[in-house]
């Protein structure tokens, strides 16, 4: 770890899911938390042709939009109303709340890093591609 002391981080797949009733899903992207290093950010990869083929008709650029949207909370960005204007601890509990959309946070996971930047690239690699 370079010498840099680890932090502990939080982090949840963000999964497309088409159809809630049949439980199919692709992740698309993550959300990191580090209270420790103030960061807070995610990172997304839509595979247009990959959920095409799990749910023809699906409005792509929608889950883009949504996907969007969670960068803007993440930042801080005004532009995501009400929830991007509080402490970045209260964004990340707003982003990993279960819900039944489209877009919908997997279960929190954790462990520690030095480099919460780097983590986010890793484990975007490692769940999305």
């Amino acid at each position: 770890m370079n010498g840099t002391a680890a932090m502990p981080y939080q982090y949840v797949v963000l999964r497309c899911v088409p159809r809630v009733d049949r439980e199919e899903f692709l992740n698309v992207g993550v959300v990191v938390y580090c209270e420790e290093a103030g960061f807070l950010e995610s990172a997304w990869n839509v595979d247009r042709e990959r959920l095409e083929a799990v749910h023809p008709g699906l409005d792509l650029d929608a889950v883009c939009d949504g996907l969007s949207f969670v960068e803007a909370v993440c930042a801080g960005d005004e532009s995501a109303g009400a929830a991007a204007a509080k402490p970045a601890g209260t964004r990340f509990g707003f982003l990993k709340a279960p819900r039944s959309t489209v877009l919908q946070p997997g279960p929190v996971h954790g462990g520690v890093t030095s480099d919460p930047g780097r983590q986010l690239e890793h484990l975007l690699e490692r769940f999305v591609g």
